[in-house]
């Protein structure tokens, strides 16, 4: 059997188009390079920072999401089993804490 590999043209690169979407929704963004964004969301309960990679090599984009939620020490261990329990019905992309920031987070 033989690997087969695929050559894709694009004629716009990924990246771009989700800062059209950043922008058309006025959410303010930072490009930290032709491959990344930054966007920052606020909704009606919390902030979301949401970040974007376009990984060439993999022909995938990374999404990771932090919310603007503190998860007090002494909760930290009760929410790792909560998320535990949340990522086992996920069937793509999973949730963490974020120790150093105690926050939530979510990566695709």
């Amino acid at each position: 059997m033989e690997l087969l590999e695929l050559e894709f043209s694009r004629e716009i690169h990924p990246v771009d188009v989700i800062e059209q979407v950043a922008h058309n929704n006025d959410w303010s963004f930072e490009r930290a390079g032709d491959d990344e964004i930054s966007i920052s969301v606020a909704g009606s309960w919390t902030d979301y920072h949401v970040s974007f990679s376009w990984m060439e090599d993999f022909e995938a984009l990374h999404l990771a999401c932090a919310f603007d939620i503190k998860v007090p020490e002494a909760r930290a261990l009760e929410v790792m089993r909560l998320l535990s329990l949340i990522n086992e019905q996920m069937l793509f992309g999973h949730f963490d804490l974020w120790e150093q920031e105690g926050a939530i987070m979510f990566r695709q």
